[in-house]
């Protein structure tokens, strides 16, 4: 059953994307979905700060070079699929090696290559409502990320002070 979370403002998705971080688990694969400009690598930020990256402004699209690496608590692979021909450029990226390993995969545009996606994962899809305002839907491919999805309702959003700059 998806789960839908409703972004009034730009900082309401950063401490989504930060509680989101420091639930993910070794071999996490979360698939970002939405159409230019939705947020996908402003979300993808703020969960490498919950993951605990040291600089969170090193976080850009990949766009260019497809996959960036970001040292953390768990290992971040960013990958960007928006200039790929499809899944099978994709699987020849190795990507089997990062799903089965111990970082947490990012992957933008990921609607154009889910035939290789793992078989458990989370999607959130991101829905424009208007210049600020972002609708989220996740949906859970697995128990553990059922169970991420039930423990991430059940957070408390981080109050203004516990922001991470």
């Amino acid at each position: 059953m998806p789960r839908t979370f409703d972004s009034p403002d730009l900082a309401a998705t950063e401490a989504f994307g930060r509680r989101l971080g420091q639930l993910l688990f070794p071999g996490a694969v979360v698939a970002l979905v939405g159409p230019l400009g939705a947020g996908k690598t402003c979300l993808t930020r703020a969960v490498a700060q919950g993951l605990g990256v040291s600089n969170p402004a090193l976080v850009t699209s990949p766009t260019f070079v497809l996959i960036q690496e970001y040292p953390a608590r768990l290992p971040i692979y960013h990958f960007d699929a928006y200039r790929l021909s499809g899944p099978d450029e994709f699987a020849r990226l190795g990507t089997d090696e990062y799903f089965a390993g111990d970082g947490v995969c990012l992957i933008e545009w990921a609607d154009k290559v889910e035939p290789t996606l793992p078989a458990e994962y989370l999607r959130i899809a991101i829905e424009v409502l208007d210049e600020y305002r972002r609708r989220f839907r996740l949906t859970a491919r697995g128990r553990r990320y059922q169970e991420l999805l039930d423990e991430l309702a059940g957070c408390p959003a981080p109050a203004p002070s516990d922001r991470q700059t």
